[in-house]
């Protein structure tokens, strides 16, 4: 009886042509365009992976991306708003374009970021707080969702430490770029009598995928 986390990051915010800022927890932009949200429904569909409820952070991209997914499902999927999946707050570099970024924090603290979560000088970010949310959370759904596969849409900043439900987050950390795309999915699974999680799939492109079985 496998139960499946499903984690899926938010579609663009930005256009073609316009120069992205890091739009953290105080950013609420809307999604520019709708394909990576249908995309992620429409994989899920097509894998056999479709949702018994879906959670999503409370701000518009994740919202939005949640809805589209669920909506290229057939849209009967219960969805719920969830404040603890928000985005990180980026602090002094809220919003600003990731050149400023560097000039402010320099581009090794930016690395060693997406390498290992390590939050950056300034950003307003507990990394301890938002690993005992995936372990919470995975706790939660292991209970109360046995052998149902859940949908979780967050954003970036969070996403990153999802990992930490595997118990070794530093090997996985090595093995992979912990830094996951705009509408891009994650699957974490999970038998009754295993310790921690398993990661079966991260930072998967559904296009790809689709691509790939022609």
């Amino acid at each position: 009886m496998t139960t499946r986390i499903i984690i899926a990051r938010h579609g663009n915010t930005f256009n073609k042509g316009e120069t992205p800022t890091r739009v953290g927890a105080r950013t609420d932009l809307p999604l520019v365009e709708t394909e990576r949200g249908t995309l992620v429904g429409e994989y899920l569909k097509a894998a056999g992976l479709i949702p018994d409820q879906a959670f999503a952070g409370p701000l518009k991209r994740t919202m939005e991306t949640a809805r589209l997914a669920i909506a290229a499902l057939g849209g009967k999927i219960p969805l719920d708003k969830v404040e603890c999946f928000r985005e990180v707050d980026y602090g002094p570099d809220e919003n600003k374009t990731e050149e400023e970024v560097i000039a402010r924090i320099g581009q090794a603290a930016i690395d060693k970021w997406n390498a290992e979560a390590v939050v950056p000088d300034g950003w307003l970010v507990d990394p301890q707080q938002i690993i005992k949310t995936w372990q919470d959370w995975g706790q939660k759904i292991e209970q109360e969702y046995p052998g149902q596969n859940i949908l979780i849409v967050s954003s970036n900043g969070v996403i990153r430490f999802a990992p930490y439900l595997t118990g070794d987050f530093k090997a996985f950390s090595k093995e992979h770029d912990i830094k996951v795309g705009t509408g891009c999915v994650c699957i974490f699974e999970k038998e009754p009598e295993d310790k921690n999680w398993t990661c079966t799939a991260w930072n998967l492109k559904p296009k790809d995928w689709f691509a790939a079985r022609g």
